[in-house]
């Protein structure tokens, strides 16, 4: 390891990613690593020396801002800290329209890693599987990035822009995860295929909001698939089709080649390119179904 920083505040860790020369001393070692929960950083480390592939690196561990804490309602929404760990989401007081959100959080690892990883941590990593990133893209989540010339928010689908990559500067950090108060009724759900049901890496994974109206049609509804792609993305072609039909019709009408028009999977050790779209296809409408069946218990 090369450079090892930990800053008390976010002017402290701001002002490290905006200084050139921190890396002078450690030659080699490169521009400065963002470490959060470190459940992903630290596997990848043992694997790369495991296999003799060592790599010396500048850490930023941002473990001890506090300001990064907490989840919190503010005006219009809820706040969730960068360091809001998935434990932190597992157990906090949120209306249905979460629910999916905290499904991906009881299935994020093992119960110690969903004590150590964070919600930005999941974001900034950008794997095509990262279980957090669909049942946000549904809650149409905003990041709140900062630097020293300021903060500003984008979009959770403009954040990530491809594998293990994001739209982040060199001297930016992900401060927090915003999402704007959804409609009472609406209802979430999340849904993963993998080999087992916890720590694994998903197969493919789906999530799904939808808000009933008081006419029994969809007026509200929100679709994301994960593993899929390169990049976990929304189903809009579906939502339009769902938009305003019936909730006793809407599964009947989700299709294969629905998912096959988002879907761009790959073969790997995981599952191949064509039963990853069949799973999709099928958790799609499972998770749809899930969430017509707690409107409709909701409303008993």
């Amino acid at each position: 390891m090369g450079l090892y920083l930990k800053p008390g505040t976010l002017p402290e860790a701001l002002s490290a990613l905006a200084n050139l020369e921190l890396t002078g001393p450690c030659a080699g070692a490169g521009r400065l690593t963002v470490l959060a929960g470190g459940t992903d950083f630290y596997p990848g480390e043992a694997a790369r020396a495991a296999w003799l592939e060592p790599r010396r690196r500048n850490i930023l561990d941002i473990s001890a801002i506090d300001e990064l804490r907490g989840i919190r309602w503010e005006a219009g929404g809820v706040r969730f800290g960068a360091l809001a760990t998935w434990s932190d989401i597992r157990e906090a007081e949120l209306p249905a329209a979460f629910d999916g959100l905290r499904q991906a959080a009881r299935e994020v690892g093992g119960l110690q890693v969903q004590n150590r990883g964070t919600i930005a941590g999941n974001l900034c990593n950008a794997s095509p599987a990262a279980d957090g990133v669909p049942p946000l893209l549904t809650l149409d989540a905003q990041v709140e990035i900062a630097s020293l010339a300021g903060r500003r928010r984008v979009p959770l689908a403009k954040l990530i822009v491809g594998n293990r990559k994001t739209a982040l500067a060199p001297d930016e950090l992900v401060t927090a995860v915003v999402v704007a108060a959804p409609g009472a009724g609406a209802r979430s759900a999340f849904l993963k295929l993998g080999a087992r049901t916890y720590l694994v890496i998903s197969i493919a994974s789906v999530a799904v909001l939808v808000n009933v109206g008081a006419d029994g049609r969809i007026a509200q509804v929100a679709i994301a698939l994960g593993a899929c792609s390169a990049v976990p993305a929304r189903m809009p072609g579906l939502e339009r089709e769902l938009l305003g039909t019936s909730a006793g019709d809407a599964v009947q009408r989700v299709t294969a080649a629905q998912v096959d028009g988002v879907a761009s999977p790959i073969d790997d050790v995981r599952g191949t390119a064509r039963y990853r779209c069949a799973a999709a296809l099928v958790l799609v409408r499972r998770a749809l179904a899930a969430c017509l069946g707690s409107v409709h218990e909701a409303a008993a």
